[in-house]
């Protein structure tokens, strides 16, 4: 089996159950067969692009956890950042850089 099967399958099991889906649950939101879940989470599914990108996109997983699985523990809350600010609207993040900004401040002023 290859490593990136393996780090495929941990990574969907992990999302999902971070978002208490179930895998007939998460099958049915995509449209697609619970036994396809299944098989990826027990490391016997190589999905279609047509299969991965919904999964991926659907649980919230940043790219990097499946393609860069070492750098994960480093950057999964900026990860994690970043997806929340892409979901939000321009006026929404005008509201929040200097709230942002201001954050960073007090928290590096704390961490010296």
């Amino acid at each position: 089996m290859h490593d990136y099967v393996k780090t495929l399958g941990t990574v969907i099991r992990k999302a999902r159950e971070e978002q208490g889906l179930s895998q007939a649950a998460l099958a049915e939101k995509l449209g697609i067969d619970v036994r396809t879940i299944i098989n990826i989470e027990n490391f016997r599914g190589n999905p279609k692009f047509e299969v991965l990108y919904p999964l991926v996109t659907t649980l919230r997983i940043p790219a990097d956890r499946i393609f860069y699985p070492v750098s994960e523990m480093s950057d999964d809350y900026k990860q994690q950042l970043l997806w929340e600010l892409q979901n939000c609207s321009n006026l929404e993040a005008q509201s929040l850089l200097p709230i942002i900004r201001q954050l960073i401040k007090l928290i590096k002023g704390n961490s010296d």
